[in-house]
């Protein structure tokens, strides 16, 4: 989703299931504190918000971006009752070729998890070339990224639970 014009905080509540019945973990970056903080933030009130009771919600922390596919991965080995797990990391360009071999093996190990069917897994990765683009998006002028996941993991739950045999 292209974030200009967006408030990434926006959505109807309303049109978003129930949480209360459903499960999250939540695997979060330690790098970038400040910013994986704020997206955990906004993730954690809109579940919240959404209906989502405390002790249905887990919270691991791995030490970069790069380590939230095994994070993820023994998410979804550890706590089979789980419905969505939400992926937090922040990677900020900076002066190497690092941050396109971090963001594109994020996004290839989260997708891989995903096409391997289970728990939906929730990209919440931002990959900005400013850390002020970075404050923008976990709660700054463009509200946060940290809020859409939350919301996309409730209806992923939902789709889960209705396509169950």
């Amino acid at each position: 989703m292209a974030t200009a014009g967006n408030n990434l905080s926006a959505y109807n509540k309303s049109e978003v299931p129930n949480a209360k019945d459903f499960k999250f973990g939540l695997v979060v970056s330690k790098w970038n504190h400040e910013i994986t903080e704020g997206l955990f933030q906004g993730a954690f009130d809109a579940l919240k918000d959404c209906g989502a009771i405390n002790d249905n919600i887990v919270r691991w922390n791995v030490p970069g971006s790069y380590e939230l596919i095994y994070g993820a991965q023994r998410m979804r080995e550890s706590y089979d009752m789980l419905d969505a797990v939400i992926v937090i990391g922040s990677v900020i360009q900076g002066e190497t070729k690092h941050f396109d071999f971090v963001c594109q093996g994020v996004t290839n190990g989260i997708a891989q998890l995903n096409a391997g069917g289970g728990i939906p897994v929730i990209f919440c990765v931002l990959t900005d070339n400013t850390m002020q683009q970075a404050i923008d998006r976990s709660g700054g002028k463009h509200g946060n990224k940290g809020t859409e996941a939350a919301i996309a993991a409730i209806e992923m739950a939902q789709l889960r639970k209705d396509s169950k045999f």
